[in-house]
């Protein structure tokens, strides 16, 4: 049966429980054959947390405590330190990242200096997604060719964020993993999340499951990479969701900044697609512009076996604040975007999300 859990974390945080049922969370995971689903949901200062399992063999947790893969939900909350160290002087978001850590690994150094925080938070970098495979051992030496001049057009990129992370890590003189306690794990309450392995992980971490249904482990990562190494849990990230959207540690003139759109977000230029047309990128996160719902914020996540998404709902149209993330075990966690957003939000058309991850 679905598990949920209420409990108080601070003034902003009243977990309270809400009028959705059990049974059609679990409807939507079976359907997509999704073994475990864990979610999060807040609507003002009112949040419940949920995990169900779906198949024979899969835990779920009183608690809510399986840790899983948050894979492209590790960007923003990296580009939330980026933004932070900038509030603080520490970075020029406009500034050339050569500035603080070397080009080696780029093809064109031309290129290279064109690289800013904000062009790369904003995927402008012209980088390809990744040059090599970054679990491989070969990774960190691999040359990187740009596709494009950068500041031109949308490029999604891990490399660019990599990169970035190089300047961050150069600039604090310590790796991610230690920066990421300091900026947002501990002032957060973020007990659960890490870009690296922590040892509790190993009776929490959530195995992946093919689509198939095929069990591919936990998985392991050999570094920290701000792209995509993070693990977390629901009831973490949605403090997360929560601090960057009342504009904890860095004031709510960057907080709207990193909701700005900056540009349109043509994911594969040699075949636009209607979903294009509503779809944004401001600094570390996306934006949909929903004619329902307003200028709802999203990203998502997709490490394989491990899907997640969050999307954040502004206030308004009678509506208080509202925030909605989700973690899955399963190759087919993306197959329900619509699904889980029409069932917290109540939209009536599908949100353009749901095709420009998928499709």
């Amino acid at each position: 049966m679905l598990k949920y859990l209420f409990f108080a974390i601070s003034p902003l945080f009243l977990f309270s429980e809400t009028a959705f049922s059990s049974e059609k969370i679990r409807e939507i995971a079976s359907r997509s054959s999704i073994p475990l689903i864990q979610v999060a949901y807040s609507e003002g200062k009112r949040v419940s947390l949920y995990e169900v399992a779906t198949v024979d063999g899969v835990m779920e947790r009183e608690d809510c405590s399986t840790v899983f893969q948050a894979a492209s939900l590790s960007k923003p909350l990296f580009a939330y330190i980026v933004v932070k160290m900038a509030e603080r002087g520490e970075i020029d978001l406009d500034a050339p990242l050569v500035r603080y850590a070397d080009a080696d690994r780029f093809d064109n150094w031309g290129y290279a200096s064109l690289l800013t925080a904000r062009i790369v938070l904003s995927h402008r970098s012209g980088l390809p997604n990744w040059a090599l495979s970054p679990g491989s051992a070969d990774w960190p030496a691999s040359k990187i060719s740009f596709r494009f001049r950068p500041d031109s057009a949308f490029s999604y990129s891990g490399e660019a964020y990599a990169y970035l992370q190089r300047a961050v890590e150069n600039i604090r003189g310590r790796g991610l993993e230690e920066i990421a306690r300091e900026e947002v794990f501990i002032p957060l309450g973020m007990s659960s999340t890490s870009y690296i392995w922590l040892d509790r992980y190993d009776s929490l971490a959530s195995s992946g499951y093919t689509r198939e249904g095929v069990n591919r482990g936990v998985g392991s990562f050999p570094r920290a990479n701000s792209a995509y190494t993070l693990r977390t849990t629901a009831r973490d990230y949605i403090k997360f969701l929560s601090a960057i959207t009342e504009g904890v540690g860095i004031g709510k003139r960057a907080s709207r900044e990193l909701f700005t759109p900056v540009i349109k977000a043509v994911r594969y230029p040699e075949r636009p697609r209607e979903c294009d047309n509503t779809i944004f990128w401001g600094l570390g996160v996306g934006i949909e512009k929903n004619r329902e719902l307003g200028d709802i914020v999203f990203h998502w996540g997709d490490n394989g076996n491990f899907k997640a998404l969050f999307i954040i709902v502004p206030k308004g149209r009678g509506k208080p604040k509202r925030l909605l993330v989700y973690f899955t075990n399963s190759a087919a966690g993306h197959d329900v975007i619509n699904d889980m957003a029409i069932l917290f939000l109540g939209n009536k058309e599908p949100l353009a999300i749901h095709d420009w991850v998928l499709k």
